[in-house]
């Protein structure tokens, strides 16, 4: 991925020096299980270790194994050449028994397992900004769309509850993803154990905070990495949905929440006013990335017998990129949402735009509670409702000279259907299920 979009963290997992760091991790904890199980000599093992402790720098060269690649025109064997270079024939001890893919399928486990914890811990950071922002905004009234259209009011706090609570449960299917892909395999050509220990495996799994492969090919399954794409999908999504939410809320005919603006920032190279939502732009354009990867992964899965390399050059590229992507796309969010400006006197002029039609469903139902057949009710208000889209005069004023309505429901029982309050009767409930109902009673 391209530094622009890279958050040093996340990106470091994924650099050459992380991935030969691993490759050589995973090739001691396998040797030094196997002298724990007096399958090799302890005391070679034991001069291994130190070598490679004192020389790690030096084992850890990129560009030479590259060098060697170059010719071997495979990774490991180039990787194991140059270990042996810098380590001596105490290096003949490595790799007894196995085939590259559980050095190489046990050092990604790794690196997802890592770099998931780190997504685990942007979610908490933009779960807490959710929050905050929510409650601070719980009775913050504003006009609810449906096609972009108003439709009855709602709070700005509540529409962030809504986006807290599906971070939420993306939050809980990206734990149940790291269990998923947090498996190693050590058990040798087509996953038979035929010139391995199980034993060396479980142990090598310990090591590292993974579990044995169920039932291994010469690979890792491929379906676990398809669904921690999928997961990468939904959460991508869920920072799109939150971001085109704020790009609307901050075109200029609505105008009821800005992105932070700093000073010195410019807008537009042609038109000084310009403050536009380009994170929010930038975020709706890296989802799409995140999500493109899913496509890939699921071919992923389907490899010939017990293994191909045909997923090998779509992981190399997509696994990094896609988790390097949400690790900086979920950073952005939070800071965004950090530096809402919201305009609730806004929210408030654009409720009333309407002239009062948005209560167009509470007459419809005290109507029909009245007795009247919905359909005439409907007929009714549909009528008064259109006419002051028209004439841009308020519905309560049109239904207060209807003799049938007023009949029916009386002006107090009418204006009563016009207060706000009736909308938010029920936010301590809804607020309670999303954070608790501690918070729900105190609004925050």
């Amino acid at each position: 991925m391209i530094p622009r979009y890279s958050r040093p963290q996340m990106a470091a997992l994924f650099s050459p020096e992380a991935k030969l760091g691993l490759w050589l991790d995973v090739e001691l904890a396998v040797a030094e299980a196997m002298a724990d199980l007096e399958l090799v000599p302890r005391d070679v093992v034991d001069r291994l270790l130190e070598t490679a402790a004192e020389r790690r720098e030096q084992l850890i060269d990129p560009e030479r194994v590259a060098q060697i690649e170059a010719v071997t025109r495979h990774d490991v064997i180039a990787f194991l050449t140059h270990v042996e270079e810098v380590c001596g024939e105490d290096a003949r001890i490595l790799h007894l028994g196995m085939t590259s893919s559980d050095l190489l399928d046990t050092a990604l486990a790794i690196q997802l397992t890592r770099a998931v914890d780190l997504l685990l811990s942007d979610l908490d950071e933009l779960l807490a900004v959710l929050r905050r922002r929510a409650l601070e905004h719980r009775t913050t009234v504003c006009i609810g769309r449906s096609h972009g259209v108003h439709a009855e009011p709602t709070t700005f706090g509540l529409k962030l509850a809504g986006h807290y609570a599906e971070f939420a449960r993306n939050r809980r299917r990206l734990e149940r993803v790291r269990e998923e892909i947090a498996v190693c395999k050590i058990s040798g050509a087509v996953g038979t154990y035929a010139n391995i220990d199980p034993r060396v495996e479980a142990a090598v799994a310990r090591r590292f905070g993974l579990v044995p492969e169920t039932v291994a090919t010469q690979v890792v399954p491929r379906d676990r990495h398809a669904v921690l794409h999928t997961v990468l999908a939904l959460i991508a999504a869920a920072i799109e949905r939150l971001a085109v939410e704020i790009r609307h809320l901050q075109r200029t005919e609505v105008r009821e929440v800005e992105e932070p603006f700093a000073p010195g920032q410019k807008g537009s190279s042609a038109m000084p006013h310009k403050r536009n939502p380009i994170l929010a732009e930038n975020l709706t354009g890296l989802a799409r990335m995140i999500r493109a990867a899913v496509g890939p992964a699921l071919e992923n899965v389907t490899l010939w017998h017990e293994r191909d390399i045909s997923h090998s050059s779509v992981e190399r590229v997509l696994l990094p990129d896609a988790l390097i992507l949400t690790d900086f796309a979920l950073a952005r969010l939070s800071a965004l949402m950090d530096g809402l400006v919201v305009h609730p006197e806004r929210m408030r002029r654009n409720l009333e735009l309407t002239h009062g039609l948005i209560f167009s469903q509470r007459v419809l139902l005290a109507l029909t509670e009245s007795g009247l057949p919905r359909q005439r009710a409907y007929e009714l208000v549909q009528k008064h409702a259109m006419r002051a889209w028209q004439e841009e005069r308020p519905l309560r004023e049109l239904l207060e000279h209807d003799a049938e309505i007023v009949a029916r429901l009386g002006r107090e029982r009418l204006a009563a259907l016009f207060e706000l309050d009736h909308h938010l009767r029920h936010l301590d409930t809804i607020f309670a299920r999303v954070f608790g109902p501690d918070d729900a009673a105190a609004g925050g």
